[in-house]
């Protein structure tokens, strides 16, 4: 194989095919997080913190009582960025709509694609440079939609969550013989040590049946389940296929959160996103197709 040659996956076509079915299941949990989110009347880091705990003891048994917590430079940086992508995201969700809070996060695969030019020495190619541009004339219509709004401060913390999502694949990538759900297990323990430390003073959590709910949900599906199925997916597609594949959670959140509360994105931020999806999905196929035809 050539040195510039990058290989698209494991030659068998049906564990392939699992990897990617995985992974849409990963993206479909992922995509429920803004209905929960809305739906419970908490402060954001009581729901970012009891949520992780909640995930953590779940992928505890699912680990059967024997993580690998090693707390290497790599595993707790990765761990580090994980819990910041999970303490953004809800915080987003509570300052702007559940639309933008995903959308905007969804920058995550182009700045990948930058972060690794520098950490794993893959260098951008033009599809990545024609994908950033689009992206930030998308990010630009949904700052000028959410102006008036009071939400650009929750704009920028999606912004930020969609930087710390880059950081963290990156860093999983970097873990080639590593489970990848060790570190995202560290990255629950670290997310709901920080939002216990965040919450104090703040009003305690109205429980209640439908909190207990939403909650569980949260925990054990969205993120938990979720998880397993990333790693599962993860070992059988290349990071490529698991970016495009993924892009169903920005289609499917604010769909969800529509049926659920009627919440609609203004005319700029729809157009935003169709701009950033758009952008993500063409910039992936080409490379998908460069690196096939390398393989080949």
């Amino acid at each position: 194989m050539l040195k510039n040659q990058i290989p698209v996956g494991p030659p068998g076509r049906a564990d392939q095919t699992a990897g990617i079915l995985a992974m849409v299941g990963c993206a479909l949990l992922w995509s429920t997080a803004g209905i929960f989110i809305k739906l419970l009347d908490w402060q954001p880091f009581a729901i970012a913190g009891i949520r992780s705990a909640i995930a953590t003891v779940f992928l505890f048994f699912v680990l059967r009582g024997k993580p690998v917590l090693n707390f290497s430079p790599i595993q707790v940086w990765s761990a580090l960025a994980y819990a910041a992508t999970m303490l953004l995201f809800v915080l987003a969700n509570k300052l702007t709509t559940s639309a933008n809070a995903i959308l905007l996060q969804y920058g995550a695969p182009v700045y990948v694609a930058f972060l690794g030019a520098f950490f794993l020495k893959e260098y951008p190619r033009p599809e990545h440079w024609f994908a950033l541009v689009s992206v930030c004339g998308g990010m630009l219509l949904f700052f000028s939609d959410s102006l008036g709004k009071g939400n650009f401060v929750g704009d920028l913390v999606a912004v930020g969550a969609g930087i710390a999502f880059a950081f963290n694949i990156v860093l999983l990538r970097k873990q080639k013989d590593a489970r990848p759900l060790d570190s995202i297990l560290l990255g629950h323990i670290f997310t709901a040590l920080i939002a216990f430390f965040l919450s104090i003073g703040q009003a305690p959590p109205a429980i209640n049946p439908g909190s207990i709910f939403s909650i569980f949900m949260l925990g054990v599906f969205q993120i938990g389940m979720a998880a397993v199925l990333f790693s599962y997916g993860i070992k059988r597609i290349t990071a490529l296929q698991s970016i495009l594949t993924a892009i169903i959670e920005p289609l499917f959140n604010p769909f969800w959160v529509f049926l659920a509360t009627g919440e609609v994105p203004g005319p700029r931020s729809v157009a935003g996103g169709v701009v950033i999806v758009s952008a993500v999905i063409i910039s992936s196929l080409v490379t998908v197709r460069r690196t096939s035809k390398a393989v080949k």
